[in-house]
Protein backbone atom coordinates (compact mmCIF):
# COMPACT_ATOMS: atom_id res chain seq x y z
CA UNK A 1 0.00 0.00 0.00
CA UNK A 2 1.45 3.32 -1.05
CA UNK A 3 1.77 5.81 1.77
CA UNK A 4 1.88 9.57 1.37
CA UNK A 5 4.98 10.57 3.39
CA UNK A 6 2.97 13.47 4.77
CA UNK A 7 0.47 11.17 6.42
CA UNK A 8 0.81 10.41 10.10
CA UNK A 9 1.37 6.84 11.20
CA UNK A 10 -2.16 6.91 12.62
CA UNK A 11 -3.65 7.80 9.24
CA UNK A 12 -1.51 5.11 7.65
CA UNK A 13 -2.84 2.44 10.01
CA UNK A 14 -6.44 3.60 9.56
CA UNK A 15 -6.01 2.95 5.86
CA UNK A 16 -4.67 -0.56 6.43
CA UNK A 17 -8.23 -1.86 6.26
CA UNK A 18 -8.15 -1.22 2.54
CA UNK A 19 -6.77 -3.88 0.23
CA UNK A 20 -2.98 -3.99 0.51
CA UNK A 21 -0.93 -3.31 -2.57
CA UNK A 22 2.72 -4.22 -2.57
CA UNK A 23 4.87 -1.11 -2.36
CA UNK A 24 7.47 -1.00 -5.10
CA UNK A 25 10.85 0.68 -4.84
CA UNK A 26 11.76 3.32 -7.43
CA UNK A 27 13.86 1.94 -10.28
CA UNK A 28 17.60 2.41 -9.99
CA UNK A 29 19.25 4.52 -12.64
CA UNK A 30 22.31 3.48 -14.64
CA UNK A 31 22.63 0.03 -13.12
CA UNK A 32 23.55 -1.53 -16.47
CA UNK A 33 26.43 0.79 -17.30
CA UNK A 34 28.22 1.73 -14.12
CA UNK A 35 31.87 2.36 -14.93
CA UNK A 36 34.63 1.12 -12.66
CA UNK A 37 38.20 2.39 -12.41
CA UNK A 38 40.98 0.72 -10.48
CA UNK A 39 43.23 2.54 -8.02
CA UNK A 40 46.09 2.82 -10.52
CA UNK A 41 43.80 4.58 -13.00
CA UNK A 42 44.81 2.24 -15.85
CA UNK A 43 41.67 0.13 -16.11
CA UNK A 44 38.20 1.28 -17.05
CA UNK A 45 35.55 -1.36 -17.55
CA UNK A 46 31.79 -1.44 -17.71
CA UNK A 47 29.67 -3.89 -15.82
CA UNK A 48 27.89 -5.63 -18.67
CA UNK A 49 26.09 -7.97 -16.30
CA UNK A 50 24.09 -5.12 -14.78
CA UNK A 51 24.88 -6.08 -11.20
CA UNK A 52 23.95 -3.77 -8.39
CA UNK A 53 26.36 -3.52 -5.48
CA UNK A 54 25.21 -1.60 -2.42
CA UNK A 55 26.63 -1.06 1.03
CA UNK A 56 25.40 -0.35 4.52
CA UNK A 57 27.90 1.33 6.82
CA UNK A 58 27.05 1.62 10.54
CA UNK A 59 29.44 2.82 13.22
CA UNK A 60 30.36 0.21 15.86
CA UNK A 61 29.08 2.32 18.75
CA UNK A 62 26.51 -0.33 19.65
CA UNK A 63 24.10 -2.82 18.06
CA UNK A 64 21.68 -1.82 15.30
CA UNK A 65 18.40 -0.12 16.14
CA UNK A 66 15.12 0.62 14.36
CA UNK A 67 16.62 3.58 12.50
CA UNK A 68 19.32 1.34 11.03
CA UNK A 69 16.67 -1.25 10.16
CA UNK A 70 14.90 1.23 7.87
CA UNK A 71 17.96 1.97 5.68
CA UNK A 72 19.37 -1.57 5.78
CA UNK A 73 16.01 -3.04 4.73
CA UNK A 74 15.81 -0.70 1.73
CA UNK A 75 19.33 -1.69 0.69
CA UNK A 76 18.47 -5.35 1.05
CA UNK A 77 15.27 -5.08 -0.99
CA UNK A 78 17.12 -3.31 -3.79
CA UNK A 79 19.87 -5.92 -4.08
CA UNK A 80 17.26 -8.67 -4.06
CA UNK A 81 15.30 -6.89 -6.76
CA UNK A 82 18.36 -6.59 -9.01
CA UNK A 83 20.05 -9.82 -7.98
CA UNK A 84 22.95 -7.78 -6.66
CA UNK A 85 25.26 -7.83 -3.66
CA UNK A 86 24.97 -6.20 -0.25
CA UNK A 87 28.16 -5.32 1.60
CA UNK A 88 28.17 -4.62 5.31
CA UNK A 89 30.90 -2.13 6.12
CA UNK A 90 31.70 -1.33 9.73
CA UNK A 91 32.93 2.26 9.86
CA UNK A 92 35.47 2.34 12.68
CA UNK A 93 38.15 4.75 11.51
CA UNK A 94 37.37 7.06 14.42
CA UNK A 95 39.04 5.31 17.38
CA UNK A 96 36.73 7.14 19.78
CA UNK A 97 33.24 5.99 20.72
CA UNK A 98 33.74 2.38 19.63
CA UNK A 99 31.94 -0.36 21.53
CA UNK A 100 34.05 -3.48 21.00
CA UNK A 101 31.18 -6.05 21.25
CA UNK A 102 29.51 -4.25 18.32
CA UNK A 103 31.96 -5.92 15.92
CA UNK A 104 30.05 -9.15 16.53
CA UNK A 105 26.62 -7.68 17.26
CA UNK A 106 26.28 -5.68 14.04
CA UNK A 107 26.90 -8.57 11.59
CA UNK A 108 24.54 -10.75 13.63
CA UNK A 109 21.82 -8.09 13.55
CA UNK A 110 22.38 -7.39 9.84
CA UNK A 111 22.16 -11.03 8.85
CA UNK A 112 18.99 -11.45 10.90
CA UNK A 113 17.38 -8.40 9.30
CA UNK A 114 18.33 -9.39 5.74
CA UNK A 115 17.73 -13.13 5.95
CA UNK A 116 21.47 -13.82 5.72
CA UNK A 117 21.69 -11.80 2.52
CA UNK A 118 24.89 -9.94 3.45
CA UNK A 119 27.42 -10.83 0.77
CA UNK A 120 30.49 -9.71 2.69
CA UNK A 121 31.35 -7.97 5.97
CA UNK A 122 34.26 -5.53 5.97
CA UNK A 123 35.85 -3.61 8.83
CA UNK A 124 37.39 -0.32 7.75
CA UNK A 125 40.21 -0.28 10.31
CA UNK A 126 41.51 -3.51 8.73
CA UNK A 127 42.06 -1.55 5.50
CA UNK A 128 44.34 1.24 6.70
CA UNK A 129 47.13 0.54 4.22
CA UNK A 130 44.63 0.85 1.36
CA UNK A 131 43.61 4.31 2.56
CA UNK A 132 47.27 5.31 2.72
CA UNK A 133 47.71 4.14 -0.87
CA UNK A 134 44.81 6.31 -1.98
CA UNK A 135 46.22 9.30 -0.12
CA UNK A 136 49.61 8.78 -1.72
CA UNK A 137 47.96 8.54 -5.11
CA UNK A 138 46.21 11.86 -4.47
CA UNK A 139 49.50 13.30 -3.24
CA UNK A 140 51.21 12.20 -6.44
CA UNK A 141 48.42 13.90 -8.41
CA UNK A 142 49.09 17.07 -6.37
CA UNK A 143 45.52 17.02 -5.09
CA UNK A 144 46.25 17.07 -1.36
CA UNK A 145 48.49 19.00 1.01
CA UNK A 146 49.59 18.59 4.61
CA UNK A 147 48.33 21.56 6.58
CA UNK A 148 49.98 22.64 9.84
CA UNK A 149 47.99 25.87 10.20
CA UNK A 150 45.91 26.64 13.24
CA UNK A 151 42.44 25.25 12.48
CA UNK A 152 40.62 28.46 13.39
CA UNK A 153 42.98 30.57 11.28
CA UNK A 154 42.53 28.17 8.37
CA UNK A 155 38.76 28.42 8.74
CA UNK A 156 38.94 32.22 8.51
CA UNK A 157 41.03 32.05 5.32
CA UNK A 158 38.72 29.49 3.74
CA UNK A 159 35.67 31.64 4.52
CA UNK A 160 37.36 34.38 2.49
CA UNK A 161 38.24 31.93 -0.34
CA UNK A 162 41.94 32.36 0.41
CA UNK A 163 44.62 29.68 0.47
CA UNK A 164 46.79 29.04 3.49
CA UNK A 165 50.60 29.03 3.29
CA UNK A 166 50.72 25.21 3.33
CA UNK A 167 48.69 24.82 0.15
CA UNK A 168 51.37 25.92 -2.30
CA UNK A 169 54.30 24.05 -0.79
CA UNK A 170 55.86 21.89 -3.56
CA UNK A 171 54.85 18.28 -3.90
CA UNK A 172 58.18 16.86 -2.74
CA UNK A 173 58.00 18.90 0.45
CA UNK A 174 54.40 17.70 0.89
CA UNK A 175 55.64 14.12 0.71
CA UNK A 176 58.10 14.84 3.50
CA UNK A 177 55.31 16.34 5.58
CA UNK A 178 53.20 13.25 4.88
CA UNK A 179 55.93 11.03 6.33
CA UNK A 180 56.17 13.26 9.38
CA UNK A 181 52.50 12.63 10.14
CA UNK A 182 53.47 9.05 11.00
CA UNK A 183 56.35 10.02 13.28
CA UNK A 184 57.09 13.65 14.15
CA UNK A 185 53.89 15.69 14.13
CA UNK A 186 51.81 15.49 17.26
CA UNK A 187 48.05 15.06 17.41
CA UNK A 188 46.40 18.27 16.25
CA UNK A 189 49.56 19.66 14.63
CA UNK A 190 48.91 18.45 11.06
CA UNK A 191 46.00 17.41 8.90
CA UNK A 192 45.76 16.20 5.30
CA UNK A 193 43.51 18.40 3.14
CA UNK A 194 42.09 17.99 -0.34
CA UNK A 195 42.73 20.79 -2.80
CA UNK A 196 39.38 21.99 -4.09
CA UNK A 197 37.87 25.10 -5.64
CA UNK A 198 38.41 27.86 -3.08
CA UNK A 199 35.74 29.91 -4.84
CA UNK A 200 33.05 27.26 -4.38
CA UNK A 201 29.82 28.90 -3.25
CA UNK A 202 29.56 26.33 -0.47
CA UNK A 203 32.38 26.87 2.08
CA UNK A 204 32.01 23.24 3.19
CA UNK A 205 33.45 22.17 -0.18
CA UNK A 206 36.65 24.20 0.19
CA UNK A 207 39.85 22.31 1.09
CA UNK A 208 38.18 19.92 3.51
CA UNK A 209 40.29 17.46 5.57
CA UNK A 210 40.83 13.82 4.56
CA UNK A 211 43.06 12.44 7.34
CA UNK A 212 44.23 13.38 10.82
CA UNK A 213 46.50 12.21 13.62
CA UNK A 214 44.62 10.49 16.43
CA UNK A 215 46.64 8.67 19.10
CA UNK A 216 43.61 7.31 20.96
CA UNK A 217 44.00 3.56 21.43
CA UNK A 218 41.76 1.73 18.98
CA UNK A 219 39.72 -1.18 20.42
CA UNK A 220 40.59 -3.37 17.43
CA UNK A 221 43.94 -2.04 16.17
CA UNK A 222 45.27 -0.81 19.53
CA UNK A 223 48.27 1.52 18.89
CA UNK A 224 49.14 0.16 15.46
CA UNK A 225 48.09 3.32 13.59
CA UNK A 226 48.19 7.03 14.39
CA UNK A 227 47.10 8.54 11.06
CA UNK A 228 43.41 7.91 10.48
CA UNK A 229 41.28 8.64 7.41
CA UNK A 230 38.21 10.77 7.94
CA UNK A 231 34.83 9.57 6.79
CA UNK A 232 34.76 11.11 3.32
CA UNK A 233 38.08 9.58 2.32
CA UNK A 234 37.34 6.13 3.76
CA UNK A 235 33.90 6.00 2.15
CA UNK A 236 35.12 7.15 -1.26
CA UNK A 237 38.05 4.71 -1.25
CA UNK A 238 35.89 1.79 -0.18
CA UNK A 239 33.17 2.57 -2.71
CA UNK A 240 35.81 2.55 -5.45
CA UNK A 241 37.52 -0.62 -4.27
CA UNK A 242 34.25 -2.49 -3.72
CA UNK A 243 32.68 -1.26 -6.96
CA UNK A 244 29.64 0.17 -5.22
CA UNK A 245 27.02 1.17 -7.80
CA UNK A 246 24.25 2.70 -5.68
CA UNK A 247 24.09 4.23 -2.22
CA UNK A 248 21.17 5.12 0.03
CA UNK A 249 22.11 8.24 2.00
CA UNK A 250 20.39 10.37 4.61
CA UNK A 251 19.69 13.71 2.98
CA UNK A 252 21.69 15.50 5.67
CA UNK A 253 24.76 13.85 4.09
CA UNK A 254 24.25 15.78 0.83
CA UNK A 255 27.42 17.82 1.40
CA UNK A 256 29.42 14.67 2.11
CA UNK A 257 28.16 13.17 -1.13
CA UNK A 258 29.45 16.23 -3.00
CA UNK A 259 32.81 16.07 -1.20
CA UNK A 260 33.16 12.44 -2.18
CA UNK A 261 32.29 13.26 -5.79
CA UNK A 262 35.36 15.51 -5.88
CA UNK A 263 37.53 12.62 -4.69
CA UNK A 264 35.98 10.32 -7.32
CA UNK A 265 36.67 12.84 -10.06
CA UNK A 266 40.35 13.20 -9.06
CA UNK A 267 40.70 9.41 -9.19
CA UNK A 268 38.87 9.20 -12.53
CA UNK A 269 35.98 7.24 -11.13
CA UNK A 270 32.25 7.63 -11.60
CA UNK A 271 30.47 8.05 -8.25
CA UNK A 272 27.68 5.69 -7.22
CA UNK A 273 24.13 6.82 -7.81
CA UNK A 274 22.88 8.37 -4.57
CA UNK A 275 19.33 7.88 -3.35
CA UNK A 276 18.59 10.35 -0.57
CA UNK A 277 16.09 9.70 2.20
CA UNK A 278 14.63 11.95 4.86
CA UNK A 279 15.12 11.61 8.57
CA UNK A 280 12.79 9.54 10.75
CA UNK A 281 12.53 11.03 14.22
CA UNK A 282 11.42 8.26 16.55
CA UNK A 283 9.84 9.90 19.59
CA UNK A 284 10.02 8.50 23.13
CA UNK A 285 12.53 5.83 22.13
CA UNK A 286 16.19 5.84 23.30
CA UNK A 287 18.28 5.44 20.13
CA UNK A 288 21.48 7.05 21.39
CA UNK A 289 24.04 4.28 21.88
CA UNK A 290 26.12 6.53 24.13
CA UNK A 291 23.22 7.25 26.47
CA UNK A 292 22.00 3.67 26.36
CA UNK A 293 25.45 2.30 27.21
CA UNK A 294 25.54 4.56 30.23
CA UNK A 295 22.03 3.52 31.26
CA UNK A 296 23.03 -0.15 30.98
CA UNK A 297 26.11 0.56 33.07
CA UNK A 298 23.89 2.18 35.71
CA UNK A 299 21.61 -0.89 35.69
CA UNK A 300 18.64 1.08 34.34
CA UNK A 301 18.45 -1.53 31.58
CA UNK A 302 19.45 -5.17 31.80
CA UNK A 303 21.34 -5.01 28.48
CA UNK A 304 20.90 -4.18 24.81
CA UNK A 305 18.14 -6.77 24.65
CA UNK A 306 16.12 -5.16 27.46
CA UNK A 307 12.45 -5.42 26.44
CA UNK A 308 12.01 -1.64 26.73
CA UNK A 309 14.67 -0.81 24.13
CA UNK A 310 14.17 -0.28 20.36
CA UNK A 311 17.44 -2.03 19.48
CA UNK A 312 17.46 -5.10 17.25
CA UNK A 313 18.61 -7.54 19.99
CA UNK A 314 15.56 -6.55 22.07
CA UNK A 315 13.07 -6.75 19.19
CA UNK A 316 14.49 -10.10 18.11
CA UNK A 317 14.29 -11.50 21.63
CA UNK A 318 10.68 -10.36 21.93
CA UNK A 319 9.70 -12.23 18.78
CA UNK A 320 9.50 -9.59 16.08
CA UNK A 321 10.17 -10.96 12.62
CA UNK A 322 12.63 -9.24 10.27
CA UNK A 323 9.98 -9.26 7.54
CA UNK A 324 7.81 -6.97 9.69
CA UNK A 325 10.57 -4.36 9.85
CA UNK A 326 11.13 -4.73 6.11
CA UNK A 327 7.43 -4.15 5.40
CA UNK A 328 7.50 -1.05 7.57
CA UNK A 329 10.55 0.26 5.68
CA UNK A 330 8.92 -0.45 2.33
CA UNK A 331 5.78 1.44 3.35
CA UNK A 332 7.88 4.51 4.11
CA UNK A 333 9.93 3.91 0.97
CA UNK A 334 12.61 6.12 -0.55
CA UNK A 335 11.38 9.60 0.30
CA UNK A 336 13.01 12.91 1.13
CA UNK A 337 10.20 13.78 3.51
CA UNK A 338 11.16 13.85 7.17
CA UNK A 339 8.86 11.95 9.49
CA UNK A 340 8.14 12.14 13.19
CA UNK A 341 6.98 8.79 14.52
CA UNK A 342 5.77 8.48 18.13
CA UNK A 343 6.54 5.22 19.91
CA UNK A 344 2.95 3.99 20.07
CA UNK A 345 2.37 4.61 16.37
CA UNK A 346 5.59 2.87 15.36
CA UNK A 347 4.71 -0.23 17.33
CA UNK A 348 1.12 -0.14 16.08
CA UNK A 349 2.50 -0.35 12.55
CA UNK A 350 5.08 -3.10 13.06
CA UNK A 351 2.68 -5.05 15.29
CA UNK A 352 0.24 -5.13 12.40
CA UNK A 353 2.89 -6.46 10.02
CA UNK A 354 4.27 -8.88 12.59
CA UNK A 355 0.86 -10.34 13.34
CA UNK A 356 0.32 -11.01 9.63
CA UNK A 357 3.46 -13.17 9.71
CA UNK A 358 3.07 -15.06 13.01
CA UNK A 359 -0.69 -15.44 13.33
CA UNK A 360 -0.88 -18.61 11.23
CA UNK A 361 2.17 -20.12 12.92
CA UNK A 362 1.44 -19.52 16.60
CA UNK A 363 -0.31 -22.26 18.58
CA UNK A 364 -2.94 -21.21 21.09
CA UNK A 365 -2.88 -21.82 24.84
CA UNK A 366 -4.74 -20.68 27.95
CA UNK A 367 -3.10 -18.39 30.49
CA UNK A 368 -4.86 -16.85 33.48
CA UNK A 369 -3.15 -13.91 35.15
CA UNK A 370 -3.88 -13.17 38.80
CA UNK A 371 -6.09 -16.26 38.94
CA UNK A 372 -9.23 -16.31 41.07
CA UNK A 373 -10.88 -19.61 41.98
CA UNK A 374 -14.59 -20.08 41.34
CA UNK A 375 -16.95 -23.04 41.77
CA UNK A 376 -19.88 -23.57 39.39
CA UNK A 377 -22.97 -25.19 40.83
CA UNK A 378 -24.55 -28.09 38.97
CA UNK A 379 -21.64 -28.40 36.58
CA UNK A 380 -21.03 -31.88 35.15
CA UNK A 381 -18.99 -34.01 37.61
CA UNK A 382 -16.21 -34.27 35.04
CA UNK A 383 -16.03 -32.93 31.53
CA UNK A 384 -13.39 -33.70 28.91
CA UNK A 385 -12.98 -31.02 26.30
CA UNK A 386 -10.73 -30.90 23.23
CA UNK A 387 -9.54 -27.47 22.17
CA UNK A 388 -7.65 -26.97 18.86
CA UNK A 389 -4.03 -25.87 18.97
CA UNK A 390 -4.87 -23.45 16.16
CA UNK A 391 -8.27 -22.43 14.78
CA UNK A 392 -7.31 -22.64 11.10
CA UNK A 393 -5.80 -26.10 10.70
CA UNK A 394 -5.69 -29.63 12.05
CA UNK A 395 -2.50 -29.49 14.09
CA UNK A 396 -4.07 -31.34 16.92
CA UNK A 397 -5.79 -30.60 20.18
CA UNK A 398 -5.15 -29.84 23.81
CA UNK A 399 -7.24 -31.95 26.16
CA UNK A 400 -8.73 -30.65 29.39
CA UNK A 401 -10.49 -32.49 32.19
CA UNK A 402 -12.69 -30.09 34.09
CA UNK A 403 -15.05 -30.52 37.04
CA UNK A 404 -16.72 -27.66 38.82
CA UNK A 405 -13.75 -25.60 40.02
CA UNK A 406 -11.95 -23.17 37.76
CA UNK A 407 -9.42 -20.36 37.69
CA UNK A 408 -10.47 -17.16 35.93
CA UNK A 409 -9.18 -13.60 35.88
CA UNK A 410 -12.42 -11.78 35.00
CA UNK A 411 -14.50 -10.06 37.65
CA UNK A 412 -17.99 -11.56 37.52
CA UNK A 413 -21.12 -9.41 37.63
CA UNK A 414 -24.42 -10.32 39.20
CA UNK A 415 -27.11 -11.73 36.89
CA UNK A 416 -24.76 -11.55 33.90
CA UNK A 417 -24.24 -14.62 31.67
CA UNK A 418 -20.75 -15.88 30.90
CA UNK A 419 -19.30 -18.62 28.79
CA UNK A 420 -16.10 -20.48 29.60
CA UNK A 421 -14.49 -20.77 26.17
CA UNK A 422 -15.17 -24.13 24.49
CA UNK A 423 -16.90 -25.39 27.66
CA UNK A 424 -20.25 -24.14 28.99
CA UNK A 425 -22.44 -21.17 29.93
CA UNK A 426 -23.15 -20.02 33.48
CA UNK A 427 -24.67 -17.17 35.45
CA UNK A 428 -24.30 -16.29 39.11
CA UNK A 429 -21.80 -19.17 39.32
CA UNK A 430 -24.46 -21.66 38.29
CA UNK A 431 -24.38 -23.93 35.24
CA UNK A 432 -26.79 -23.04 32.39
CA UNK A 433 -25.88 -25.12 29.32
CA UNK A 434 -23.06 -26.68 27.29
CA UNK A 435 -24.00 -25.42 23.85
CA UNK A 436 -23.05 -22.03 22.46
CA UNK A 437 -26.27 -19.99 22.64
CA UNK A 438 -25.99 -16.62 20.87
CA UNK A 439 -29.26 -15.41 22.37
CA UNK A 440 -27.67 -15.52 25.83
CA UNK A 441 -25.25 -12.78 24.77
CA UNK A 442 -22.78 -14.32 27.21
CA UNK A 443 -19.37 -12.73 27.71
CA UNK A 444 -16.61 -15.07 26.59
CA UNK A 445 -13.91 -15.67 29.21
CA UNK A 446 -10.94 -18.01 29.32
CA UNK A 447 -10.24 -20.32 32.18
CA UNK A 448 -8.21 -23.17 33.61
CA UNK A 449 -9.42 -26.18 35.58
CA UNK A 450 -8.19 -26.31 39.14
CA UNK A 451 -5.40 -28.85 38.86
CA UNK A 452 -1.96 -29.62 40.24
CA UNK A 453 -0.69 -29.93 36.66
CA UNK A 454 -1.07 -26.23 35.87
CA UNK A 455 2.18 -24.42 35.09
CA UNK A 456 3.39 -21.39 37.00
CA UNK A 457 3.97 -18.71 34.38
CA UNK A 458 5.09 -15.11 34.20
CA UNK A 459 5.17 -12.72 31.26
CA UNK A 460 7.63 -9.84 31.02
CA UNK A 461 5.65 -6.91 29.66
CA UNK A 462 6.96 -4.08 27.49
CA UNK A 463 7.21 -1.79 30.53
CA UNK A 464 9.74 -4.16 32.11
CA UNK A 465 7.31 -5.50 34.71
CA UNK A 466 6.02 -9.05 35.09
CA UNK A 467 2.47 -10.35 34.92
CA UNK A 468 2.18 -13.64 36.81
CA UNK A 469 -0.37 -16.41 36.56
CA UNK A 470 -1.02 -20.00 35.53
CA UNK A 471 -0.86 -21.71 32.13
CA UNK A 472 -2.42 -24.95 30.97
CA UNK A 473 -0.44 -28.22 31.38
CA UNK A 474 0.40 -28.47 27.64
CA UNK A 475 2.43 -25.26 27.96
CA UNK A 476 5.21 -27.52 29.23
CA UNK A 477 5.62 -28.69 25.61
CA UNK A 478 6.41 -25.20 24.29
CA UNK A 479 10.03 -24.85 23.21
CA UNK A 480 12.30 -21.99 24.22
CA UNK A 481 12.17 -19.34 21.51
CA UNK A 482 8.73 -20.43 20.29
CA UNK A 483 6.07 -17.80 19.70
CA UNK A 484 2.56 -18.72 20.84
CA UNK A 485 -0.66 -16.91 21.60
CA UNK A 486 -2.19 -16.89 25.03
CA UNK A 487 -5.84 -16.65 24.05
CA UNK A 488 -7.50 -13.34 24.90
CA UNK A 489 -4.14 -12.11 26.22
CA UNK A 490 -1.72 -11.75 23.32
CA UNK A 491 1.27 -13.15 21.46
CA UNK A 492 4.26 -14.06 23.61
CA UNK A 493 7.61 -15.77 23.15
CA UNK A 494 8.97 -18.36 25.56
CA UNK A 495 12.22 -16.88 26.80
CA UNK A 496 13.27 -19.58 29.23
CA UNK A 497 12.17 -22.60 31.21
CA UNK A 498 13.05 -22.89 34.88
CA UNK A 499 12.19 -25.13 37.80
CA UNK A 500 9.99 -22.34 39.12
CA UNK A 501 7.99 -22.21 35.89
CA UNK A 502 7.93 -20.62 32.43
CA UNK A 503 9.02 -17.10 31.56
CA UNK A 504 7.58 -15.51 28.44
CA UNK A 505 8.25 -12.14 26.84
CA UNK A 506 5.34 -10.04 25.70
CA UNK A 507 5.15 -9.42 21.95
CA UNK A 508 1.84 -7.76 21.07
CA UNK A 509 -1.91 -8.32 20.81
Amino acid sequence: MSVNPGLSERSFMENKGKKDRKKELPELEDYNNHSKTSINGKTSIKDSKGKVVMRFEPSPSGPLHIGHAYVLSLNNEYVKKYNGKLILRIGDTNPENIYAPAYEMIPEDANWLTGNNVYKTIVQSDRMKIYYEFLEKLLELDKIYICTCDSEEHKKLISKSKACACRDIPKEKQKERWKKMFSEYKQGEAVTRLKTNLSDKNPAMRDFPLARINETEHPRQEKKFRVWPLMNLAVACDDIEMKITHVIRAKDHADNAKRQEIIYSYLNHKPPQALFVGRINFEDMPLSTTETKQAIKEKKYSGWDDIRLPFIPALKRRGYQPEALTKYSMEIGVTLTDKTVPKDEFFKAINHFNKEIIDKKANRYFFVQKPKKIKIKHAHPEIEVKIPLHPDDARGFRKFRAKDEFYIEDKLGKDKPYRLMHLFNFKNKEFISRELEPELNAKLIHWLPVSKELVKTKVLMENGKYVEGLAEPDAKNIKEGEIIQFERFGFVKLDKKAKSGLEFWWLHK
